[in-house]
């Protein structure tokens, strides 16, 4: 233990400090005014079920609108072809109550036009009879024949009514029951088209954990 191992154990630890210092000026350096921030998007699907592709690759530079993952569509194809026959059901059903209107209110009008005419056949044989020139029986007959109209024309009445009331719900032009499908079909095609998820901007992938035959969900804290 002389002066040149003492000299050479006290430089040895100032030059690594000294280098340690140098270095972390230049790989971590500090200062009090200067922030670096690296945006981030979380990826989270619309809807949820099992990937079946992840054709992208970690750390790669990915343009926006490219496929990330796809996940099985089959559930969604077939609500949608389901809410599609029902849509086509409750279409022809509409169809089907417009015709039933028209044969109603078309029923209505020739009940009426008989009774127009069984009224005035009722006025006749009043003044015949009056005169005394009609028989009280065909009097009777014509104010019977009457009544009998006024309650075909009620019921004709009754049964317009009851089918304008069905389609008396309209949503812009369309049954409340087809606007109903119809927007429960637009959402089944929506969530169709998100079982394809894309990049939303230009971007690197990473942290990249998901793989095929993963059940994915959209909840914010598990992307």
């Amino acid at each position: 233990w002389n002066t040149r191992s003492q000299v050479i154990v006290a430089i040895i630890p100032i030059v690594g400090i000294t280098v340690l210092i140098l270095l972390l000026n230049v790989f971590a350096p500090s200062s009090a005014d200067v922030r670096v921030i690296k945006y981030v998007v979380q990826i989270i699907p619309q809807v949820k079920g099992r990937v079946i592709e992840v054709p992208v690759e970690g750390n790669k530079l990915y343009k926006k609108g490219e496929v990330l993952f796809r996940i099985d569509p089959t559930p969604y194809e077939l609500d949608m072809k389901s809410l599609q026959a029902q849509l086509a059901e409750a279409e022809g059903q509409a169809n089907q109550l417009r015709e039933q209107l028209k044969s109603a209110a078309g029923n209505t009008g020739a009940i009426k036009s008989q009774r127009d005419l069984s009224k005035l056949r009722v006025a006749q044989n009043r003044e015949l009879v009056s005169t005394g020139a009609g028989s009280q029986f065909d009097l009777d007959k014509a104010e019977a024949d009457l009544a009998n109209l006024d309650a075909q024309v009620t019921a004709a009445l009754a049964n317009e009514a009851q089918v304008r009331a069905q389609l008396a719900a309209i949503v812009d032009g369309d049954q409340a029951a087809v606007a109903r499908l119809k927007a429960d079909l637009a959402k089944s095609r929506w969530e169709l088209e998100q079982t394809t998820m894309y990049a939303p901007a230009d971007g690197y992938v990473i942290n990249l954990q998901l793989r095929p035959g993963s059940w994915v969900v959209s909840m914010p804290f598990a992307p």
